[in-house]
Parts: C-alpha cells; sequence; structure tokens
C-alpha cells in the first residue's frame, strides 16, 4: 500500500468521527451538554476536530505528489495526537463534567503547533 493512503484513510476515518460527535453531540448529548454548560467546550472539540482533519488531508495530498519527508509524517501524528488529546479532552469533559480533564487539553495544542510546524520544515526541505 502507498504510504500516503494510510494518511487518507486516518483523515477519513477522522472526518467520520468528526460529523458522528458533532451530530450526537446536537442531538443525543442536547440536555446533558446544556445542563453542565460545557456546550462550548464540546463545539469548540468538534471544531478543532474538523480542521485538523482538514489538516491531515493536505498532508496526504502532499505525499502523494511525492513530497516524502518524515517531517509530513511526525505532522500527520502530531495531527491526530492534537485531535485526540485536544478534541478528545473537551469532548469527554462535556460528557463527563469531569473539569480536570481541561488539564490535558493544552498538550493536544501543542501537538497542534508542533504539526503545523513540521509542515513548515516540510515546505522548506521539499525540494520539488
Amino acid at each position: 500500500m502507498k504510504y500516503y493512503k494510510n494518511t487518507f484513510i486516518l483523515a477519513f476515518i477522522s472526518g467520520a468521527l468528526a460529523v458522528t460527535l458533532g451530530a450526537f453531540g446536537a442531538h443525543a448529548l442536547k440536555e446533558i451538554l446544556q445542563n453542565n454548560s460545557l456546550t462550548d467546550s464540546y463545539l469548540t472539540g468538534n471544531r478543532y476536530h474538523f480542521y485538523h482533519t482538514f489538516a491531515l488531508l493536505v498532508v496526504a495530498f502532499l505525499q502523494m505528489q511525492g513530497w516524502q519527508s518524515k517531517w509530513l509524517t511526525w505532522a500527520a501524528y502530531s495531527f491526530l495526537i492534537g485531535i485526540l488529546l485536544f478534541s478528545g479532552s473537551l469532548y469527554i469533559m462535556a460528557v463527563s463534567n469531569i473539569r480536570i480533564l481541561g488539564a490535558i487539553t493544552p498538550f493536544g495544542g501543542l501537538a497542534f503547533i508542533a504539526a503545523w510546524l513540521f509542515l513548515v520544515i516540510a515546505t522548506l526541505k521539499n525540494k520539488k
């Protein structure tokens, strides 16, 4: 399997999960989220989940264009880690009302920042 296919698969799964969790939050969790005042946290997690799913797609397209770089691989993994830590912690915190999970969220944000910087490095090192 071509290496970029894995990144596409991750992005597609992430996108499907983002839509599912967004719909789940809007419908099935509507009362729970309204009762614990964490609706904004859930929506922020979902929004960043979508943004960085699109970023994963960009990485996959760059890989498909022949940008073979460890920096792209690191960017893809960092976007995935960011989604899990940032969005995941906000999803779980909003549903469970366990606010200490908010301490994990910044680590996801750092992973997002690292991923974008890895893309800068990949671009600077690209010889095409």
